[in-house]
């Protein structure tokens, strides 16, 4: 029997070829003949209890000037694809949350949700990193300015996050004495009405922020180290970094074997961790990347272990 892959992400059209990892995903399905179909968010619906969505057939090609082509829109229960993969970028808002709602109607049918719905809104890509303190650099998660002060304080040089980016965005590095700590914090936090998160800068940073992707809770031997434009404090390569691949080191193995079992647990198949230095900084469950750039440095074919997982997880299902 055919399988049946469903994703939803954001315009296939105007996704970077060369590094785009749902493309990766795909390609890696169609070439083990699965049947491809594709959704942006707003195709999702639900009909008296029924999760279903305007979804068009796709084929995907290893062309970079023609990568795609989509058949005519068609209306189907979600439940008739037997996996879905929800590969919709940040932010994390409620329209996001609604979709994995509407992803758990599926789910409740007989589909195989990749990531699983409600581990997408338990696993905060920010906050998660809080139920792993022993992998992680000093952090708070707070709206209060008071706590925020005392955290600087005591760190002199610290990081802060919104808990809903992406990319880098809205990342500050903040030092003491810095004139613009006040109106970053009310800024960020809305007048203190809004939680965010401030990490101790690491100084290893230099030496890159590096994604660790794992498979079902196995990691990718070789990570991709993001090393950070001159001038500039963020490493992501949406803020102008640039991927070196480098091979795991025992403190990432180990950062790894904490993680793991609880990802698997949660039904977080494919997740993304940043780690900087010793210490983790994110665990990224949404819609991680990092895929083309690694295999295209190591000649692996990180999309298709992938699938094989997706696979075995489906012979569990079923």
């Amino acid at each position: 029997m055919t399988i049946k892959l469903g994703v939803i992400m954001d315009p296939i059209g105007s996704i970077n070829y060369k590094k785009d990892s749902s493309l990766a995903m795909l390609l890696a399905a169609s070439n083990k003949g699965w049947q491809l179909y594709y959704m942006e968010q707003a195709d999702l619906f639900a009909s008296n209890g029924v999760a279903r969505a305007s979804m068009r057939k796709l084929e995907v090609f290893a062309d970079p000037r023609h990568w795609y082509r989509l058949e005519e829109v068609e209306t189907r229960d979600l439940a008739e694809l037997d996996v879905i993969l929800m590969r919709k970028d940040p932010p994390f808002d409620m329209d996001y949350i609604y979709t994995t709602y509407l992803l758990e109607l599926a789910e409740a049918c007989g589909s195989l949700v990749v990531n699983k719905p409600q581990s997408l809104r338990d696993a905060n890509e920010k906050l998660y990193t809080a139920w792993f303190p022993q992998c992680a650099p000093p952090t708070l998660i707070t709206s209060q300015a008071g706590l925020c002060r005392d955290f600087l304080a005591e760190h002199g040089d610290i990081i802060i996050k919104p808990l809903e980016g992406m990319g880098g965005a809205s990342i500050f590095r903040v030092r003491e004495q810095d004139p613009n700590f006040s109106v970053i914090l009310e800024t960020m936090t809305r007048h203190g009405q809004h939680p965010i998160m401030l990490q101790r800068f690491i100084p290893e940073i230099s030496a890159g922020d590096k994604r660790i992707l794992l498979i079902d809770g196995e990691p990718v031997p070789w990570a991709l180290a993001r090393l950070a434009a001159k001038g500039e404090t963020r490493a992501n390569l949406a803020a102008g970094g640039r991927g070196e691949g480098i091979p795991l080191s025992d403190r990432d193995r180990w950062i790894c074997e904490q993680v793991a079992p609880v990802l698997r647990e949660k039904g977080l198949i494919f997740v993304g961790l940043d780690v900087i230095g010793d210490y983790l900084t994110e665990i990224n469950v949404t819609s991680p990347t990092c895929i083309r750039e690694l295999d295209t440095q190591f000649g692996l074919d990180i999309g298709t272990q992938l699938m094989n997982a997706i696979e075995t997880h489906l012979t569990r299902h079923q």
